[in-house]
């Protein structure tokens, strides 16, 4: 694809530019580079780690020469907080299919919630979900999920510096993890439900830190589409 003459106020997105986005509940992270493309008008346009579309929060995108970069932040410790529900489980291991499998938890305390924390400090093996971008040749896992077709995949090793329990209604859980790129946060909900012996599934997730950078610190997308409008409604 060619890249067509970029308006002159928006020339620093050509060159490159890092932006620190908040992605809006239900929007891929493709969605967002598709937007930045079209909204700005420069075709070399990534994202530094994908944020699945029932997760808000921080996303990373550059543009330009700028995507030089992507691999860079990707390597950043992540940070999330979300919530979890505990007594049953999901095929896609948070809402996006439905609730099954339900047990009892009126036997849990919370002392034993919080201790089930602790086995998945550090370095462990996680399986990633059926339902994930993760390509078996050539072709998104998701896609053979959705027919009900489950694909061989190999676990990962990933590292979980911090594993959160931040306030408890059960049966949802909140809770806050900082962890190494790559890993599936959905899995971790999923196999700390195992570990209860009642199971679990994600209800909410929100990515807040890449490396030093904040999602308080990053834009929502009306505030870059308007600050885009600006630029060329002043040239």
């Amino acid at each position: 694809m060619r890249q067509k003459p970029v308006p002159d106020a928006l020339l620093p997105y050509l060159e490159g530019k890092v932006l620190l986005l908040d992605k809006p509940l239900r929007w891929t992270s493709f969605d967002i580079v598709k937007k930045v493309r079209n909204l700005t008008r420069v075709i070399k346009v990534g994202h530094a780690g994908t944020l699945d579309p029932l997760a808000t929060g921080l996303l990373i995108v550059c543009t330009g020469k700028f995507t030089k970069q992507i691999n860079t932040y990707m390597g950043m410790v992540k940070e999330y907080t979300g919530s979890l529900v505990l007594g049953a489980t999901t095929d896609s291991y948070d809402l996006e299919t439905t609730p099954e499998n339900f047990k009892s938890i009126d036997h849990l305390t919370t002392e034993q919630i919080q201790q089930a924390t602790k086995s998945f400090i550090g370095e462990i093996l996680q399986m990633p979900p059926q339902h994930s971008a993760i390509k078996k040749e050539g072709k998104p896992l998701y896609l053979s999920a959705r027919k009900g077709i489950e694909v061989k995949v190999d676990p990962r090793k990933v590292t979980i510096d911090c594993f959160e329990i931040t306030n408890i209604n059960l049966p949802t859980v909140s809770f806050r993890v900082v962890c190494s790129t790559g890993t599936y946060i959905r899995s971790l909900v999923k196999d700390f439900g195992e570990a209860l012996g009642v199971g679990a599934y994600m209800s909410g997730l929100r990515r807040t830190k890449i490396g030093d950078f904040h999602v308080d610190d990053a834009q929502g997308w009306e505030d870059l589409e308007k600050e885009i409008n600006e630029l060329l409604t002043k040239a």
